[in-house]
């Protein structure tokens, strides 16, 4: 008797490549044949304006996917819609087994994973998330007491202990490309004009070469804006164009100041998803308290790179025109956001969630929280970034400053819109008062 063959879907999600995919090999090694898909995120697409960058970003990244399947003699399917509903469609179209995806650890991805895992076990349909996006998930490091780390510092430590050379294992899918699904010749891909958006930017550079990666320096010159001393792979993390162990192989032998930022990510990934209620509410609690004081026409200065503060505004600016912004820089226009303009973290990290290319909310949150103190091993209430002096620092030249403002040094440049002395006093007494009820 002939035996059935096992035929699986693999979802492409937030792992855009066929290189080092968790997900993909398991889905190979496990089943005879494999059709890879992806699907435009009706749900997520109508919330963003028509030339969101980060749609662009995706867009070219599924073009070159499927080109990649499409060299294997295999073709990747691409759909626009709500995955809840079009999953079990497809499952029943291609008569699957087995949905095979790489798991996501947003709180609104893990909600809609569950709706499916529901719907298709009732149609005897497996539902097998693999983990790719980190080298540690869920409940994978703890603490001895079974409960989540809440300090980077001792999560650091423990994620290195455990880390072995099998965490870090190549999937190459090499020897099981013959159990793709063969081309269909009529799958063309959807337009970006029909999934309602239009070509805003053009990538360069869709999959970087990790090899070519140079960050034996990274320590020491980081922290300059000016500099091209950063990796710019933040985005290729986010949207899964390069794996996570690549990357943690190449950090581990040449520099550990990078390795630890890489950690870094791991930690809000854990965070975010033991504590899905920080994405609105304190990680603290008692600096729910604060009251804020949200002027909304310092908030738009804030947005339009208009504060009168030069590191700020050249980091405003950059970030509106490009969807990027220095790290360094993060740190200091969120300070001022929160501890000159007293105007909520959350405001700031909705803005950034809109503009930013690289947008992860665990690392945003994250991100925003430890400036105003009121994350998990947050910078302490009391520091509070001055502006001026972390212009001398770094950006003593003016280099990242006049890149971003043409009209710095003239009358056009607006004067500041708060004293640094005065703001900084106001927020450590409101901080004080409200931290010691």
């Amino acid at each position: 008797m002939t035996q059935l063959k096992t035929k699986s879907i693999f979802w492409h999600r937030r792992d855009l490549r066929i290189t080092d995919n968790k997900g993909l090999y398991y889905a190979l090694e496990n089943s005879d044949v494999v059709q890879p898909i992806f699907i435009f995120d009706s749900t997520i697409l109508q919330q963003l304006p028509s030339d969101d960058k980060r749609v662009n970003f995706i867009y070219q990244a599924v073009q070159k996917l499927k080109t990649a399947y499409l060299d294997l003699e295999s073709d990747l399917l691409v759909y626009f819609g709500n995955p809840v509903e079009i999953i079990p469609q497809i499952a029943s179209e291609l008569d699957v087994q087995k949905i095979i995806f790489n798991n996501d650890y947003e709180p609104k991805a893990i909600l809609r994973d569950q709706t499916l895992e529901a719907i298709l076990k009732q149609r005897k349909i497996d539902f097998k998330g693999c983990k790719d996006h980190v080298i540690f998930e869920k409940n994978e490091l703890l603490k001895p007491n079974n409960s989540p780390y809440t300090i980077f510092t001792p999560y650091s430590k423990k994620w290195k202990e455990k880390l072995k050379d099998e965490d870090l294992k190549n999937y190459n899918i090499e020897s099981y490309s013959f159990k793709l699904m063969n081309k269909n010749n009529n799958n063309e891909l959807i337009s970006i004009e029909k999934i309602g958006f239009r070509n805003s930017i053009n990538l360069d550079s869709i999959t970087p070469k990790i090899e070519d990666l140079n960050i034996e320096n990274y320590h020491l010159d980081r922290d300059y804006p000016s500099k091209n001393a950063t990796s710019r792979l933040s985005v290729h993390l986010r949207f899964g164009t390069i794996s996570i162990r690549q990357l943690v192989r190449k950090a581990k032998t040449q520099n550990d100041v990078f390795l630890n930022e890489l950690i870094w990510r791991e930690f809000y990934q854990m965070i975010l998803f033991h504590f899905p209620d920080s994405v609105h509410k304190s990680f603290k609690k008692n600096y729910e308290n604060i009251p804020w004081k949200n002027n909304e026409v310092q908030f738009k200065l804030w947005c339009e790179g208009k504060t009168g503060y030069p590191i700020v505004d050249a980091g405003m600016r950059e970030l509106n025109e490009t969807g990027f912004m220095h790290n360094r820089v993060r740190m200091i226009v969120a300070s001022f956001l929160i501890k000159h303009l007293l105007i909520d973290w959350r405001w700031g990290e909705t803005y950034f969630a809109e503009k930013l290319l690289d947008y992860e909310q665990a690392s945003n949150v994250g991100g925003w929280q430890w400036a105003a103190s009121s994350g998990c091993d947050a910078v302490p209430y009391f520091r509070i970034f001055n502006p001026i002096s972390q212009q001398v620092k770094f950006d003593g030249k003016l280099e990242y400053i006049q890149k971003w403002i043409p009209e710095y040094g003239t009358e056009k440049y607006p004067k500041p819109i708060v004293d640094h002395k005065e703001a900084r006093e106001k927020v450590l007494n409101l901080y004080k008062l409200v931290l010691s009820n």
